[in-house]
């Protein structure tokens, strides 16, 4: 596919086929094409940053921003998975295949391993003569061990240098999975990059740096692409100090004041219109028994993007030293909204005097996303006991938090509501933009990614990459948005976990998961989502509706692994299983639990007050028996409907039979020492089979119970057997 044939085929048709005005120099020559820069930072709101209203001290976001162009509705597709899959490839992440997590869930869309029928910026930019360097978080493959397959690691898929991390999440101070190009190394054996203090962030810069430098020394003639994906601000919350104590009582007032502030400096800076309204509070400050604590996790959250800025600083610092600055493109956005998912945070756990632990090796290698241990040997420390920053922690900051990350808006990752999509957008680019500080108010997408850099790039977008044809793009290039141009589409779409959206001009329809009605709102009149139109415009709601499920059908959303239409033959037919801790099961061998009562036994030796001992499913249907602050719990969920039933006394020590079952009337129990301890009633037995396998010992992926994934089993699980009724 040649320029002309991309530009057409991704709607840019009415757009000049020669450079665009951007690219011409004041006399009307060609200037040369520029350096292109992504930043993606994790798990942030989209008012963190001082210039989206925050109070977080983000001086070189704030100075792009100021010289640059704010975008004020933009989005990305609400999971960090499926954003990292959809920018890369300017795809729809089920296009991609990576419409979930990176696990297979058997469906064309949901194969969680990057496709080979999309092609990256890398992969596409590389054969128009731009070097590609990537720095961070990659989190598009399941295979993400030192085992491979790496087909689809950085280096196979287009970027000539790579430093970061394979995998999702873990210890800043000691990241697993942590690689250089395509070998796994330790922060502390690795010859290459020896500070004083390692930690994820600065080294992610830092490396950004070292590959821009190297870049200008041996290619000097050829402009470069670099991806930045930074980790910051995913849990856990782990900072330096000098930077926390920066944020030492600034949130001792709680919640409230927070979101105040920021709701009138975002009015104020012209982000959202006057005459919306505040999504509702998240949580009472009033009512919060550790309040030192839980201003700690937001002292640590804040101290984490302000060293994430500061990083952004030096990758500035560079381009300028090496007198790029003027002709490279930065965009910074985020991949998906705040993270109300509450790792760490109960429990009663307390620091101990001295390691209890063997130490690890500094030159092994680690894969752990959450590590039971740091190397001197100390257990990895949680709850309310435990205050976060330091690199033995592993807390998050919780929903409360997350509520003022995403202030003005309703909900958080995960969710198609615009507190899981909507992400700041930084765009600046001294040579090519000429609207200084302003705000750009039509919407955008993660999709436009590639479409830019293609335009920009004079890429060609092929048709066939190594053999395989490749899924046409789906994007429009910002360029025109860039000049104050409008951007032509029909409309912007969104899937994830059955939390679905649809977006044509200032209407957007939107349901939360797979079985929850359609939402209509007005975003001109109302972007925070608090006045639902769909019962008065029934019309409007059937014509969107039919709109998402065209998209749906042709973007491989649907079939979706969701609602549990599948056939029982393709499940196993086995009525009773005898497990052992660190088995996985997947989806097709997994217990078929579709309308039958479920006898769980085991017997366990906790170490730890949290921690799963059985769970098959996710966030949408499925079961799970699990020790919450030392208590035996079983949950069962079905959409919307949530069961958790509780045994009353924390579990005695030493090791203890413990059972649980949901009968045929949906009535659930549990039993401790051969006793019964709990009873509750769930609305009836689960209907469907879940998307997710099951695991013993931990609950991967979406998670079934109220915690977030894995929530590892600490300690011993003898066996664990599952009884099947008719």
């Amino acid at each position: 596919m040649n320029r002309r044939d991309f530009l057409m085929a991704a709607g840019l048709g009415a757009m000049t086929l020669t450079l665009p005005r951007a690219l011409h120099g004041a006399e009307g020559g060609p200037r040369r094409r520029p350096n292109i820069i992504v930043i993606l930072s994790d798990d942030m709101g989209y008012s963190d940053i001082g210039c989206y209203g925050g109070e977080i001290r983000t001086p070189n976001l704030d100075g792009l921003a100021s010289r640059g162009l704010r975008f004020t509705q933009f989005y990305n597709t609400a999971r960090c998975c499926p954003t990292r899959a959809s920018l890369l490839t300017g795809l729809y992440p089920h296009q991609a295949a990576v419409g979930h997590m990176t696990e297979d869930k058997g469906l064309e869309g949901y194969q969680g391993d990057l496709s080979h029928r999309a092609v990256t910026i890398a992969e596409v930019l590389r054969p128009a003569g731009y070097a590609t360097y990537m720095v961070g978080k990659w989190h598009v493959t399941r295979y993400d061990t030192d085992k491979g397959p790496t087909d689809n690691w950085p280096l196979a898929r287009g970027f000539d240098r790579y430093y970061g991390t394979i995998r999702g999440a873990g210890n800043y101070f000691d990241p697993g999975t942590l690689t250089r190009d395509s070998t796994m190394i330790s922060p502390f054996a690795d010859p290459e990059y020896k500070p004083e203090r390692f930690y994820y962030t600065d080294a992610i810069a830092d490396h950004a740096a070292r590959f821009i430098s190297e870049h200008v020394k041996q290619k000097p003639d050829r402009p470069f692409f670099l991806y930045a994906a930074f980790t910051a601000a995913h849990w856990p919350m782990h900072a330096p100090e000098e930077d926390i104590a920066r944020y030492k009582g600034k949130y001792d007032g709680g919640y409230e004041p927070v979101r105040a502030r920021r709701f009138q400096r975002l009015k104020e800076l012209g982000l959202i219109h006057p005459e919306w309204g505040l999504s509702p509070q998240e949580g009472d400050w009033s009512k919060v028994e550790n309040k030192e604590w839980e201003a700690r996790c937001m002292e640590v959250y804040a101290a984490m993007i302000d060293r994430l800025d500061q990083g952004v600083g030096r990758i500035v610092a560079e381009l300028e030293k090496q007198g790029q600055f003027q002709n490279t493109l930065i965009l910074f956005l985020q991949d998906n909204g705040a993270c109300q998912e509450a790792i760490g945070r109960s429990g009663q756990m307390t620091r101990p005097e001295k390691p209890t632990l063997p130490e690890i090796p500094l030159d092994a290698v680690r894969l752990d996303v959450i590590p039971k241990q740091n190397r001197r040997g100390i257990p990895t420390l949680q709850g309310p006991g435990i205050m976060p920053g330091p690199e033995d922690t592993y807390i998050s900051y919780g929903i409360n938090w997350a509520n003022c990350s995403n202030t003005p808006f309703r909900y958080y990752k995960h969710f198609v509501h615009e507190g899981g999509i909507s992400t700041p957008l930084v765009a600046h680019w001294p040579a090519g933009i000429s609207r200084r500080g302003e705000l750009e108010h039509q919407p955008g997408h993660l999709i436009d990614i590639m479409a830019t850099c293609v335009d920009l790039a004079g890429a060609t977008y092929p048709a066939e990459f190594k053999g395989a044809k490749i899924t046409p793009p789906e994007g429009r290039s910002l360029v025109p948005a860039f000049q104050g141009r409008p951007i032509q589409r029909e409309g912007l779409y969104w899937e994830h976990e059955g939390n679905r959206a649809v977006r044509v001009g200032k209407w957007k329809l939107v349901a939360k998961g797979a079985h929850g009605p359609w939402e209509l709102y007005d975003m001109e009149a109302d972007r925070t989502e608090l006045h639902d139109l769909a019962a008065a415009q029934p019309e409007r709601v059937t014509e969107m509706a039919a709109l998402w499920q065209a998209w749906a059908e042709r973007a491989k959303a649907v079939p979706w692994p969701w609602d549990g239409k599948d056939k029982a033959d393709t499940f196993s037919k086995q009525k009773r299983f005898e497990l052992k801790q660190g088995d996985s099961l997947p989806r097709a061998r997994a217990p078929n639990i579709v309308g039958r009562s479920i006898d769980i036994s085991a017997t366990i030796q906790p170490e730890a007050a949290d921690g799963v001992v059985v769970a098959q499913g996710g966030s949408n249907v499925g079961y799970s028996l699990y020790l919450k602050e030392g208590r035996l719990m079983m949950a069962v969920r079905d959409g919307s409907a949530f069961t958790a039933v509780a045994a009353p006394e924390k579990l005695p020590p030493g090791p203890v039979e413990v059972a649980a079952r949901l009968a045929k009337d949906g009535t659930i129990t549990i039993d401790v020492g051969g006793k019964r301890a709990a009873s509750g009633k769930a609305p009836g037995l689960i209907p469907r089979m879940p998307a997710d396998g099951l695991q013993v010992g931990s609950d991967e992926n979406g998670t079934v119970g109220d915690y977030a994934a894995p929530n590892e089993f600490r300690g011993k699980i003898e066996k664990v057997v599952i009884t099947l009724g008719e």
